[in-house]
């Protein structure tokens, strides 16, 4: 019976280690155990090159090994015959290996230890099932099904509040996983920010990531998958948003920084990119404190649903919109909004952060759409707002045509509600909104130093 190689990459997880061996020129064996073994397609599987050992003078030497890996589910052991074809040390394939490692690292305390210096490309010719009497495998949730359920929650959503609210129903209710968020890229490729979040104690909408930065920011650097089994420093967020506000330069006078939610010590990452047409949207992310909580299969999985939230956002960015629906009574306003004295928006345009009554609220994009908003109500006495007409702003200072206006708006939006502000935006249909404004407004603008 002929063995597929995507049939057994639950042997290529790690959780028990593979062993390769390989000859010398004189034909004098070697054998050792494997950090990594990465599955790269149907015929070809990547080792990790950290050392320049035995092993890897006898690669270099003599292409052929041998290959033996074990099903931590079955305890099925396969033999494969392969043939060195070229070492990466850099792009995705290489950048998935790296998080990884550095994974394996922390978990094992090899910190410092483990660095990958190249991901060894195999062909496999042959694969054989070792003779033994293997576990019957466990029973696993239908993925097809999961699937099922999403595309019909994605292929309802009527804009982007509602797709981003449909993806969170996606990750809790059709995979089961507690701990997700939606994050978009700016259009600058620089940084991700958080539009939406599930299962944390605070929500971390607007937090940043720089790209590059934990599996997060190198899964949208190099627009590739980084699932990672066991709990990992080498990836932790709170530096590198140290870093980034650093290199920011902001010091000490103001404080910008949204915290990023996020389990403590999560022993299961798997970050998806989120793409359409070639271009990189932003980044799917979940998390589990349970180990090796994500398979191959959940990946496959939720690259699928990422690949179908990517062309709805793409459709709703390019889509026509419709005639204005029916104006809504305005909402209540939130407690304490109702009389007292103006509320002092300070806008600093050296980011274009913006401050309620000397709290922080957003910066960037969104801050400067903030900023625009409030001075045409002030100014023009103006409450109704559209979509179109903030896209071509000149005073709005979006990066480009292809930048997500909409994602900006949800993501003011939805600070708006979380800090429970005196200023709201309400929807009145596809791409328009108005201003609901419950205290009178004093401007004060700073300009850059």
């Amino acid at each position: 019976m002929t063995i597929r190689l995507e049939t057994i990459r639950d042997c290529l997880e790690g959780a028990v280690p593979g062993y390769v061996a390989t000859c010398d020129p004189d034909g004098t064996p070697n054998i050792t155990a494997l950090s990594q073994v990465q599955y790269v397609d149907e015929r070809h599987l990547a080792l990790s090159y950290q050392f320049f050992n035995k092993t890897r003078r006898n690669i270099l030497a003599n292409p052929t090994a041998r290959l033996q890996v074990t099903s931590p589910l079955t305890a099925a052991q396969y033999r494969m015959t392969l043939r060195y074809l070229r070492t990466e040390t850099q792009g995705p394939l290489f950048e998935t290996m790296k998080a990884k490692l550095a994974g394996i690292a922390s978990h094992e305390g090899m910190t410092g230890v483990f660095r990958l210096l190249g991901s060894d490309v195999f062909e496999v010719l042959e694969i054989e099932l070792v003779p033994g009497q293997p576990l019957p495998p466990p029973a696993q949730p239908s993925r097809m099904t999961a699937l099922r359920s999403s595309a019909a929650r994605l292929a309802a959503a009527q804009d982007l509040e509602s797709l981003l609210g449909g993806i969170l129903d996606c990750m809790e209710k059709d995979f089961d996983i507690g701990h997700t968020m939606v994050l978009m890229a700016d259009t600058a490729g620089r940084k991700l920010y958080t539009l939406a979040t599930r299962g944390y104690d605070r929500s971390g909408i607007g937090s940043e990531i720089p790209m590059g930065e934990g599996v997060i920011g190198v899964c949208a650097r190099m627009a590739t998958p980084i699932r990672i089994g066991h709990a990992t420093s080498e990836y932790g967020y709170g530096r590198a948003l140290r870093r980034s506000a650093e290199e920011e330069g902001m010091g000490d006078r103001l404080d910008t920084r949204i915290p990023l939610p996020g389990l403590a010590e999560p022993a299961s990452q798997l970050a998806i990119p989120i793409q359409a047409r070639g271009r990189l949207l932003g980044v799917l992310y979940v998390e589990s404190p349970q180990d090796s909580r994500f398979t191959y299969d959940d990946e496959d999985a939720l690259m699928v649903v990422a690949a179908q939230f990517g062309m709805v956002v793409q459709d709703l960015e390019t889509g026509q919109e419709p005639p204005e629906d029916p104006a809504s009574e305005p909402p209540e306003p939130p407690p304490g909004c109702v009389g007292g004295g103006p509320l002092v928006v300070r806008h600093y345009a050296e980011d274009d952060s913006i401050f309620l009554d000397g709290d922080y609220l957003i910066k960037g994009v969104a801050g400067s759409i903030f900023w625009t908003l409030v001075r045409d109500h002030v100014t023009l006495q103006r409450t109704t707002f559209n979509n179109r007409e903030l896209r071509l702003d000149p005073r709005i200072k979006l990066p480009g045509l292809s930048d997500n206006l909409e994602a900006r708006l949800v993501l003011l939006g939805r600070r708006l509600v979380e800090r429970e502000a005196c200023v709201r935006m309400e929807k009145t249909g596809r791409g328009r909104f108005r201003l609901c404004v419950e205290r009178a407004l004093h401007l004060e603008d700073v300009p850059q130093s």
